[in-house]
């Protein structure tokens, strides 16, 4: 078995035709010393006839500088591949360091989402990394196929074992690219509800209002229903009232009216919505326009979002100019219970306003309501006793 051999053996395939001559000459010649030697052993006449200075002799008469030179050869050649693998790393590796670095003030720049920010460039980060060692193993000489194979069927095992963590791992990349909801959002999932802290890989944590955390694995969450409460920017509250039979429905009407006028954080009108915006008015926007095309294009290309941001806004601003959902405040009789008149108020105000204004309406309504001569009833049954005559 010569060295060239034992190499293909091992895995260990050598690329540089040159290389590969000096290994099997070197071989060549150091089997056919052995050969030598070992019919000379076994031989019986040679074995008669041997003696300590023909067993030097032999050994002295193999082409020892020969064999030296090719190791000599191959020695050098195995060092300049391996100073270039090695350079061809750290160069690579600066590298990768500049694009992470670039990639990672772009992102910021342009406003990304904090957790797809830190899961894009984690994964941007390791994939290089992983295509730099294999370019590194292949300069060395080594068949890098071979590693491949190796990391493939590791990471099929890993999957095997991982199943319902990588489960939660693709949950984790849809929420980050679909983003149902995003840090600081309210959000309803199953019987747990609470401030969205941080979108991670394998979970998202919330916290409650009474500061509890729960982690919960996100691959539930990328299948499952979701409620987002501050999806959107506004949102209509509802109370119901009961008031006692007999009392003036038209009278309550007014109360209710007259506290949700009083209050500025109600909507009392579909255009509140829209001023809300503070959209610019339409000749700014052209001015603005006219600016960027005067300045430099790499200007306009990393300012973009600008003239993006403010499209956005008006197109907001006309979706709740024409949404019917936004009204004005209403009170309507919704049903004559049994021991109460029942009226159902809506109004509609910002949801970072929403349980402020919703607590102090209904603080209020208690305290108006007796002053106007407007009652909350009890639920009460009447008993008729009929005394039977003897």
């Amino acid at each position: 078995m010569t060295l060239h051999t034992i190499l293909l053996q091992a895995g260990i395939t050598p690329t540089d035709t040159l290389a590969a001559k000096h290994i099997k000459a070197a071989s060549d010649s150091v089997r056919a010393h052995i050969d030598s030697l070992t019919n000379t052993l076994t031989n019986p006449d040679s074995l008669a006839t041997i003696t300590p200075s023909k067993l030097v002799s032999g050994i002295a008469d193999m082409d020892w500088s020969g064999i030296v030179s090719n190791l000599t050869g191959q020695i050098i050649t195995v060092g300049l591949r391996i100073a270039a693998a090695l350079i061809c790393f750290y160069i690579g590796k600066f590298i990768i360091n500049k694009i992470y670095r670039l990639l990672q003030a772009i992102m910021v720049r342009k406003d990304f989402d904090r957790s797809l920010t830190t899961f894009l460039l984690s994964f941007i980060k390791i994939t290089l990394l992983f295509l730099l060692i294999i370019t590194a193993i292949g300069i060395m000489g080594i068949e890098t196929s071979s590693f491949i194979a190796i990391f493939a069927s590791a990471g099929v095992a890993i999957g095997m074992a991982l199943s319902g963590t990588l489960q939660n791992f693709a949950g984790g990349v849809l929420i980050l690219l679909i983003k149902p909801y995003k840090v600081g959002d309210y959000i309803y999932y199953d019987k747990y509800e609470g401030f969205v802290r941080e979108i991670q890989i394998f979970n998202t944590v919330i916290t409650t209002y009474s500061n509890e955390r729960i982690v919960i694995p996100n691959g539930g969450l990328s299948t499952g229903s979701i409620n987002n409460f501050s999806a959107e920017a506004y949102h209509r509250l509802q109370w119901k009232v009961g008031i006692s039979y007999g009392n003036s429905v038209d009278t309550a009407r007014r109360v209710v009216l007259d506290i949700l006028k009083a209050e500025p954080r109600i909507l009392q009108r579909k255009e509140d919505a829209v001023e809300d915006l503070k959209v610019p008015d339409e000749t700014l926007i052209e001015t603005a326009n006219d600016q960027e095309e005067k300045k430099h294009w790499w200007h306009r290309v990393l300012h973009w979002h600008r003239k993006r941001q403010v499209k956005q806004l008006m197109k907001q601003a006309e979706l709740i100019k024409h949404e019917t959902r936004v009204a004005p405040p209403v009170v309507a009789l919704e049903s004559l219970d049994s021991s109460a008149v029942t009226l159902v108020i809506r109004a509609w105000a910002k949801t970072s306003d929403y349980w402020d204004v919703l607590y102090k309406i209904n603080e209020q309504i208690y305290t108006e309501f007796p002053k106007q001569g407007l009652h909350f009833p009890f639920p009460q049954m009447d008993v008729h006793i009929n005394h039977a005559e003897s």
